[in-house]
């Protein structure tokens, strides 16, 4: 037993020896290093485009028919002003992000000489000065500088104030410009007469206007043209007062305007729309008066129109529209306003945005 024990032993140490052979080491294997090569990258980018000039030009004539009762053998002259035409050129150049010039050029020629007409040559112009807002408020400033040639010449400065972000401003009106403006305005040649350097006026007054836009294509407008107080360079060149003449006076002029416009037809090339303005045009009030007339005036208009515009290209578009305009042409006071009649009229022309 003693040696089958010492066999056994010997087994166990033999097989513990070979248990513990030796393992091979691992193979390393060096693998070779990676080597990044960057690349630029050109990103090309749309360069950013200033400001630059922009506007419209519209040129258009228009033509004036005769007014309704018409009657020269019966003195029913309701209105002087027929047969006629009046070509005008109107555009407006935005020179800066917030300075604009405007101008209107209009001539007037007879198409009858049987009637007379009797209207000035006119050159308006207008260099309007954006300023932003004043402080922290929401209230826009502009300064506007108006020239006006129709006879007489006339300067003018207006330091424009527009409260529209404080009004009305919903589903159901929205109020596009409200403007109080303050202004000083020197008219010199009044009436066209050239005479002694007394004949001018100056003027302290105060302009306004409120437009807002209405639902279904209405619009509303109600704008005090003038509120003046006019001081004239003497007597002589001032104004009727009864059986004198006066070197001062105020004046008022107040337009109310309800307006329409409407889309009858359109496609790619061609729309029609109907557009009508109806309202007091003006009424207006003078302190000092002749004798036998009233310190109040007024008249009282409706001028429907339908137009076709072609659009010739994404710039330009021609037009033609046909209407007719309803007013108390000659009787105006007050306390007599009366005869409303009709005056057809055309027009056709084009207008180019650049």
């Amino acid at each position: 037993m003693r040696k089958l024990a010492l066999l056994l032993g010997s087994l166990v140490v033999v097989a513990s020896a070979s248990a513990k052979e030796v393992v091979p080491a691992p193979v390393v294997v060096e693998e070779a290093p990676v080597q990044i090569v960057e690349k630029e990258v050109i990103v090309y980018r749309d360069k950013e485009e200033g400001f630059r000039p922009n506007g419209y030009v519209d040129l258009q004539y228009r033509m004036y028919g005769e007014t309704e009762g018409q009657d020269k053998i019966g003195k029913k002259d309701w209105n002087k002003n027929n047969n006629y035409g009046r070509l005008q050129l109107e555009g407006t150049i935005n020179t800066t992000e917030n300075q604009t010039f405007y101008y209107r050029l209009r001539t007037y020629d007879s198409l009858n000489s049987d009637h007379s007409w009797d209207k000035d040559d006119e050159l308006k112009m207008h260099y309007t000065v954006n300023h932003g807002n004043l402080g922290d408020s929401k209230v826009n400033f502009a300064s506007r500088l108006q020239y006006i040639k129709d006879g007489s010449h006339a300067l003018r400065y207006e330091a424009r104030f527009d409260f529209a972000e404080y009004m009305f401003n919903n589903d159901f009106i929205k109020t596009t410009e409200m403007v109080v403006a303050p202004y000083y305005e020197y008219t010199w040649n009044r009436d066209g007469v050239k005479s002694s350097g007394d004949n001018y006026d100056n003027e302290l007054g105060l302009y306004a206007n409120f437009a807002n836009e209405l639902p279904f294509g209405f619009g509303f407008q109600v704008e005090l043209d003038t509120l003046g107080f006019h001081n004239y360079g003497d007597k002589l060149h001032g104004v009727d007062d009864g059986d004198k003449r006066a070197d001062s006076n105020t004046t008022a002029d107040v337009n109310i305007y309800l307006t329409y416009g409407a889309n009858l037809y359109s496609n790619d090339k061609v729309s029609v729309d109907f557009f009508a303005e109806t309202g007091y045009d003006s009424y207006s009030w003078s302190d000092k008066v002749a004798t036998g007339k009233d310190h109040e005036s007024y008249g009282l208009k409706t001028d429907p129109k339908v137009t076709i515009t072609y659009h010739a290209t994404p710039a330009l578009d021609l037009y033609a529209s046909a209407g007719a305009e309803y007013r108390n042409w000659k009787r105006t006071n007050e306390r007599s306003a009366s005869n409303w009649r009709w005056q057809p009229f055309g027009i056709v022309g084009f207008r180019t945005t650049f």
